[in-house]
């Protein structure tokens, strides 16, 4: 198993050589081999232990177990203590999904301080197995049958192409020292049911089944490549990246006759996973809209949006007399000019004399309407929005500069005539929208 252990490190992961490693080590069976493999070999190495305080002094003994290794062997050793049911009951996850958010974001954190280049994790070949059996019978879609990553950025895991039998051989062999984890007895977790129940069973029906599944992950994984490929080529055409923003055009989309399935391809990596209502999105009515913990997917008329959350901020900000800048939300420029230069949609000139201070921009309610320069009479800003086809984004974005509750101008788009300049004025006042 070392040479295998050896050649798989030159094959797959050749960077390592020059690399500093960090090993998470538990100091269960699959961990302490792995930490004895990779001390067989020339790589710099460091350990790091995380104690989740679940099983009272056994999770101690744990700890205990894994300084005792480090002190011994004259390895560098990191240990933390987490108050992982405090963790559960603060953000209401389930103590697996606790115990990873807490170690990697721990892991990340010592990649910086102490100056390590990837964080080494022990899982093994029929973890790929249980993970492919609970993501199945979740239901899923093709990426969630192609198993663990044998590399996802600073996170590497080189025993995947071993069995927990090959690691339990090899362990004997080698007399290494070990801690069973009680847990893993029960049948209280979804993994642990399927590692003792439905496992076994595939194993008898077929004596050589963990090498099976192994060809079958890497055909997965092929025609995942393949789909990766085809959602790029089809991206493409079908999705503009402006700032911020990803505009879906869905005259495009519809076109294909599998368009769900490319939709699945973008908007995973965003964290959407309500996949019926945004096939129901695509042809709803428009300002129907989708969030996921960071994003919201908008149904714009003929095109779906993609873009941050944004956060909340003050509705109103205020320019008092002879203030010459506001940097904040918007960057506004104030000048006194003696008369009229060229002027675009982010210059505007106004009667100084018109305005009554302190000036506030904010952002336009219903009922709004002001007098737009070269037209005739007023007009509702949700007339004039639809009229200039301001898309919903648009409108969100859209500012008003106000004198008391009169609008000054709709920022960057259009002057309200009641303030341009005329041959009465005395004073002009040059704003600039940066």
């Amino acid at each position: 198993m070392l040479l295998k252990f050896q050649n798989h490190l030159s094959a797959q992961f050749p960077f390592l050589q020059e690399a500093k490693i960090l090993i998470a080590v538990s100091g269960g069976l699959d961990s302490m081999v792995l930490l004895d493999l990779i001390s067989k070999t020339n790589i710099e190495f460091g350990v790091a232990h995380c104690n989740f305080q679940l099983r009272g002094d056994e999770s101690d003994e744990d700890e205990d177990f894994v300084k005792s290794y480090c002190k011994e062997n004259y390895v560098p050793g990191f240990f933390q203590k987490f108050d992982t049911k405090q963790f559960v009951e603060d953000k209401k996850v389930s103590i697996q999904v606790a115990a990873r958010k807490l170690r990697y974001e721990w892991f990340y954190e010592l990649l910086v301080t102490e100056n390590f280049d990837f964080v080494a994790t022990a899982h093994h070949l029929d973890d790929q197995l249980e993970t492919f059996l609970i993501n199945f019978s979740r239901g899923t879609g093709l990426d969630g049958l192609t198993g663990i990553p044998s590399q996802n950025d600073k996170i590497i895991r080189p025993l995947l192409i071993f069995s927990r039998a090959e690691i339990e051989t090899f362990a004997s062999e080698n007399q290494l020292k070990w801690r069973e984890d009680s847990s893993n007895a029960s049948d209280k977790y979804v993994r642990n049911k399927i590692r003792h129940h439905v496992v076994p069973i595939l194993k008898e029906l077929n004596l050589s089944f963990l090498a099976s599944f192994e060809t079958t992950l890497q055909h997965l994984n092929q025609a995942q490549s393949l789909v990766d490929d085809a959602s790029r080529i089809v991206y493409r055409k079908v999705v503009k990246d402006i700032d911020n923003q990803k505009i879906i055009d869905l005259d495009e989309l519809l076109q294909l006759s599998n368009y769900q399935a490319y939709l699945y391809q973008w908007l995973m990596p965003f964290g959407f996973s309500a996949w019926q209502d945004i096939n129901d999105l695509v042809k709803a009515q428009s300002g129907k809209q989708i969030f996921s913990e960071h994003f919201r997917l908008l149904k714009d008329r003929d095109t779906l949006i993609i873009e941050p959350k944004s956060d909340v901020i003050l509705e109103e900000y205020f320019i008092q007399t002879n203030q010459s800048e506001l940097n904040f939300p918007l960057k506004l420029r104030f000048y006194n000019v003696s008369d009229i230069t060229i002027s675009d949609s982010k210059t505007i000139f106004v009667d100084a004399d018109a305005l009554k201070f302190p000036l506030k921009l904010r952002k336009w309610q219903e009922g709004d309407y002001f007098y737009p320069f070269g037209m005739s009479g007023k007009k509702k800003l949700s007339k004039f929005f639809k009229d200039e086809k301001f898309s919903i984004i648009d409108k969100e974005n859209a500012w008003l500069l106000c004198s008391e509750n009169q609008i000054v101008w709709l920022v960057g788009k259009r002057l309200d005539n009641r303030f341009k300049v005329n041959e009465n004025t005395q004073t002009i006042i040059k704003i600039q929208l940066l």
